[in-house]
């Protein structure tokens, strides 16, 4: 229920409504408008690879063999996000930060990005999706991306002063989420309601649970 509902004060209860998809409480940090259904790609990394792994010391010898590096990293996250596009993804969900390289090449590539999204949002979408995270790094950088979910619509959401990620999701099972956006004058009177709603799902699970004859 925390993931499939949002609340908005300052405005009246009557505004309150249900939205078809999820709506995610993270503003896009790059927004491509695309049409029609798109792939979108889940990873829990930054696409910018690290200078060293874990447990590698990095020396360099001189200025020169450190920018040399940071050319040699740029060219990589950019070979990376070209080949998002070669396999026609257009949406990136993130539970990572993403460095600026990362948004302006998704920007050159018409690759909408939401990032710093929740375990729990991640957890959600890969339940309807049926899809997995992506794990980006390894020799091959041009290997084929192996899953990817299907979004039906990707646009921005204003609620109230709040900029959200609103998607839709071919779910993969008989679920079809939507999103109850709350509205009250405080926040207090939100989380009243939310509260109050959450124990009536609750009741109707009970009530329409099976019985075990």
């Amino acid at each position: 229920f925390a993931e499939l509902h949002v609340t908005v004060p300052g405005l009246p209860v009557a505004c309150s409504r249900v939205l078809p998809g999820l709506v995610l409480r993270r503003d896009f940090a790059a927004f491509c408008p695309a049409e029609g259904e798109l792939r979108a790609l889940l990873v829990t990394e930054p696409l910018r690879p690290d200078l060293t792994g874990p447990g590698v010391e990095f020396v360099v010898g001189s200025e020169g063999q450190y920018r040399a590096s940071l050319r040699w990293i740029a060219r990589r996250t950019e070979a990376l996000v070209k080949q998002l596009q070669s396999n026609n993804v257009k949406l990136l969900l993130s539970s990572a930060k993403q460095e600026e390289v990362v948004l302006h090449y998704a920007k050159l590539c018409g690759i909408s990005v939401v990032e710093c999204l929740l375990p729990e949002e991640m957890a959600l979408i890969s339940e309807i999706t049926g899809v997995s995270p992506y794990e980006p790094f390894g020799d091959n950088v041009h290997r084929e991306i192996p899953e990817t979910a299907v979004a039906t619509f990707c646009r921005p959401l204003l609620l109230g002063s709040k900029r959200c990620a609103h998607i839709g999701f071919s779910s993969v099972s008989a679920f079809q989420p939507h999103c109850l956006v709350l509205c009250g004058p405080v926040e207090g009177v939100n989380e009243q309601h939310a509260a109050a709603l959450q124990e009536a799902f609750k009741m109707l699970q009970q009530l329409f649970k099976t019985v075990d004859q």
